[in-house]
């Protein structure tokens, strides 16, 4: 044993994946899409 303080380096953080450019676009246009469906089986079906 000594007196001696070892410092480590912390370990670097690992990059978060971007989405693709293609894919990201493509959730999105989904996601409008079924909105648009939602509102539309609302207005037709139940009001």
């Amino acid at each position: 044993m000594s007196n001696v303080i070892e410092f480590k380096r912390p370990p670097k953080p690992k990059e978060e994946k971007k989405a693709k450019p293609a894919v990201r676009k493509a959730l999105l246009f989904s996601g409008i899409f079924l909105a648009f469906v939602a509102v539309w089986a609302y207005y037709a079906y139940l009001a």
